[in-house]
């Protein structure tokens, strides 16, 4: 599926969503120039098995490479791939608490099954472990797509997850890096601004991260750290040195989704300013296509450090291992007491 060999010399330092189902013949030909470093699918480009499959192998061909292809697929309200004819899980905090003391092994067995199901479908990575930590404060899009209380509990379950993913064959993103558990507003829609300590952060916020920092790809948070700049992290060079230094992630950042509301202004000159900050990619989700394409031609190519982390980060998807999924199926149930849905 993964065959070696992809140069990634004019690749776009992008990641791209698509409108629908299936490429339009403008989306193609954008494709086919700017050869974006990979693709995000949400529920509006999911319909059938076979329909996924297809788009999955349109997308790698006009881009004229092995892209990664990337999905929200942590669980709960953020899945994009649902029943009935995809597995429906509990909001990951919730399954945290069931589990209880066999958090890690419940956690590892969801993302290796939920492995299973992307790569079936042609898509390798997914946007988790996300190592944020719930906090009283927590604002509620995020709370229960946390994994835990504090930094040690998040970072061994966060752990879990990442090597459920690899196994199954999908390259895992850790995010929110530098940690969006102190956010008391919802980043799609504003700015969150935390007034946090810098030694604070360092001894909770950032520790999963740092604990997580060899893997191959992570994903900024849209927020404001007073301590270290009144920038959002996306767009702070300082933030980044943290993010590079403090924290010690060499891998791929990628912004998030660059469209949504916490950040303000034009997209190609946020586009810039993610990159000149220090992102490698920037990641585009709403597939459209006047925005796509300021962004494409804002973002530029891989080029120096972007490009060894992009090549380190391809390098990292390896085959599944072999798995018996009813049987995991079983594990998960009893991890979980036999209650309820995994």
């Amino acid at each position: 599926m993964h065959p070696g060999g992809d140069a990634l010399t004019s690749l776009s330092a992008t990641i791209l969503g698509v409108a629908g189902t299936e490429l339009t013949v403008e989306e193609a030909a954008l494709f086919k120039e700017a050869r974006p470093f990979g693709f995000i699918l949400f529920a509006r480009n999911i319909e059938t098995p076979d329909q996924v499959r297809a788009l999955c192998d349109s997308l790698r061909k006009a881009a004229g490479h092995e892209a990664p292809i990337l999905i929200d697929q942590e669980g709960g309200r953020v899945q994009r791939l649902r029943g009935p004819v995809w597995r429906e899980w509990l909001p990951p905090l919730e399954q945290v608490q069931l589990a209880g003391s066999r958090a890690e092994d419940a956690m590892y067995a969801r993302y290796r099954i939920i492995a299973h199901e992307l790569l079936e479908l042609g898509v390798d990575s997914n946007c988790a472990p996300l190592v944020d930590i719930a906090t009283r404060q927590t604002h509620p899009f995020l709370k229960n797509r946390c994994y835990g209380h504090s930094a040690d509990t998040v970072a061994k379950v966060g752990r879990a997850v990442a090597n459920g993913l690899l196994d199954g064959g999908v390259l895992p993103i850790v995010k929110h890096i530098p940690g969006h558990g102190r956010a008391q507003v919802d980043s799609h829609l504003d700015l969150p601004v935390v007034e946090t300590d810098f030694e604070t952060l360092s001894d909770t916020d950032f520790r999963p991260f740092a604990a997580l920092n060899d893997l191959p790809m992570g994903m900024t948070a849209h927020l404001v750290y007073t301590a270290c700049d009144t920038r959002p992290a996306t767009t702070s060079p300082e933030m980044m040195r943290v993010i590079r230094d403090r924290i010690g992630f060499d891998g791929l950042i990628m912004t998030d989704d660059i469209s949504m509301k916490a950040l303000k202004g034009d997209l190609a000159e946020l586009s810039r300013q993610s990159l000149a900050a220090g992102c490698d990619v920037v990641l585009h989700c709403n597939g459209e296509f006047d925005e796509m394409t300021a962004v494409a031609g804002a973002s530029g190519s891989l080029e120096g450090d972007a490009r060894r982390r992009a090549d380190a980060a391809l390098a990292a998807r390896k085959g599944p291992a072999e798995v018996d999924i009813p049987a995991l199926e079983a594990k998960l149930t009893e991890l979980l007491h036999g209650r309820g849905n995994v």
